[in-house]
């Protein structure tokens, strides 16, 4: 953590002296420019990012009055040296670089921010997770005791990790080896086998999972404490420029608007522009995705970041305590947002919910904790599924057929976060009803804890879970 505020208080110091603005005249058209940093592997701020950026909405909003420049990073650390700086007006990052960004801006001035807007959140914890190599023998997180763990210090993928460390009984300062490493260098290492855990957030471990390349030994959904991404912005900007901030808010409520409207296309238009297969960018902003997006400042999301700081605190001395009252300020969202600002602030559905009729069972899919999706080769929308067991019913129908399947998405059994129906652990409960006899879990840890509260529950394979469903054989 020390090297995290060392490298923010050296590329602030290298970007010159702070200035009240960061917009510079166009060589061409004399137009200022209004910079925004954000990270468009980092899926849960593409509202704020890259959706934002490839849909054009905040330029249109601006009515060609400035120029626009997006600097994309990999983590929040850059963004906030350069906010710092004063070379970044606005910017998006997650829960623990948003604290570390309110604490290194609050003792100057000119370069005070605030917490303007949310882009996603999970109301459990579920956008940061822990892998391990597909072969690797932890089932636990507790297993990795005395093992190498990347992660990207003072991220929330980090943060994530030490609460967990500290939640099955280990000391996350001795028991395991946190080594500081930016997602794409530790998912290199995690496969070289020089590290032997990866702990990150959205998109990483899902990426990794999906690629074979590592198993979700923790899933942050366990935490059961929120996590979110957000937008901050310059205070002294916000006050000089307050029609570029409102426009920006808006284009982001414009962009959150279509990503529910259009969870496909919106998977499909980011995976475009990150490289990220479009299946593992629709099981975090898709129907019922793990990251529900919602522009609104809630009252949860910033208990939770109150929170948050203690651990900061534990990771490294320079970090200083953050009056987050004071840092979150909604003055600018409601404005933007208009006379229901309250009420969608005190509410948490996700707007993009999966409904309509479950093929294989005859049902209506609607029920978060139990529906799922079926994405079929060659076909542009998802397949409703009322539960998982109706899912597997519906993937053995269809691969029977000739058809393939891209990605199955199944809710967790007892945490609700959505995973890959054949990443997941399955367990068949003779007790349930027929059409919920295969639950399936997120970890190997979630589903023995589900076994040994249930008697006649059992952990069982995919391929066996499938051939049941499919031969009705559930029973």
């Amino acid at each position: 953590m020390r090297k995290i505020f060392a490298t923010v208080a050296l590329l602030a110091a290298a970007g010159g002296a702070l200035s009240g603005c960061s917009v510079s005249a166009g060589a061409d058209d004399g137009k200022e420019t209004v910079v925004v940093g954000y990270q468009s592997k980092t899926i849960n701020t593409v509202t704020a990012g890259t959706l934002l950026r490839g849909l054009g909405y905040f330029e249109k909003r601006l009515g060609g009055r400035y120029r626009v420049e997006w600097q994309d990073y990999d983590t929040g650390a850059p963004i906030t040296a350069k906010m710092v700086a004063g070379k970044i007006d606005i910017g998006s990052m997650g829960d623990y670089p948003l604290l570390i960004n309110a604490s290194r801006t609050q003792g100057v001035s000119a370069a005070q921010t605030r917490l303007v807007s949310v882009t996603g959140y999970n109301l459990r914890g579920g956008l940061n997770s822990v892998v391990v190599a597909p072969s690797s023998k932890a089932r636990t997180l507790a297993d990795l005791k005395g093992a190498k763990v990347s992660a990207s210090s003072g991220s929330a993928g980090h943060g994530t990790l030490v609460q967990a460390l500290e939640r099955a009984g280990l000391d996350p300062a001795a028991d395991v080896e946190v080594v500081n490493q930016q997602p794409p260098v530790g998912a290199s290492a995690l496969q070289s086998g020089n590290v032997q855990g990866y702990a990150q957030f959205v998109a990483w471990p899902g990426l990794l999972v999906f690629k074979n390349q590592a198993r979700l030994v923790y899933d942050g959904s366990a935490l059961d404490v929120p996590t979110f991404h957000g937008v901050v912005v310059r205070e002294a900007y916000a006050k000089e420029r307050p029609d570029v901030l409102q426009a920006f808010l808006q284009a982001q409520i414009d962009a959150t608007r279509y990503l529910h409207e259009h969870p496909v296309e919106a998977a499909e238009a980011v995976a475009k522009a990150t490289g990220l297969p479009p299946e593992v960018v629709y099981l975090y902003n898709g129907r019922d995705g793990i990251a529900t997006f919602d522009v609104t400042l809630k009252s949860r999301l910033l208990a939770a970041l109150d929170h948050d700081q203690k651990y900061l605190k534990s990771i490294g001395t320079d970090f200083k305590g953050v009056d987050v009252a004071k840092f979150a300020d909604d003055s600018y969202i409601r404005k933007a947002y208009g006379a229901s600002y309250d009420a969608d602030a005190a509410g948490t559905v996700n707007a993009a919910r999966i409904s309509g009729t479950d093929a294989a069972c005859g049902t209506t899919a609607g029920d978060p904790a139990k529906a799922g999706e079926l994405w079929l080769t060659g076909e542009d929308t998802l397949r409703p599924a009322a539960t998982s067991t109706c899912l597997l019913r519906q993937i053995a129908a269809a691969t029977s057929g000739g058809g393939s399947v891209r990605a199955a998405y199944v809710p967790d059994a007892a945490t609700g976060t959505h995973w890959f129906a054949d990443r997941s652990v399955w367990v068949r409960d003779p007790a349930a009803d027929e059409n919920e006899r295969f639950k399936p879990f997120t970890t190997r840890d979630g589903a023995e804890a589900f076994v040994k509260e249930h008697d006649r529950a059992a952990v069982v394979g995919y391929d066996e879970a499938l051939k049941a469903a499919a031969g009705g054989a559930s029973r």
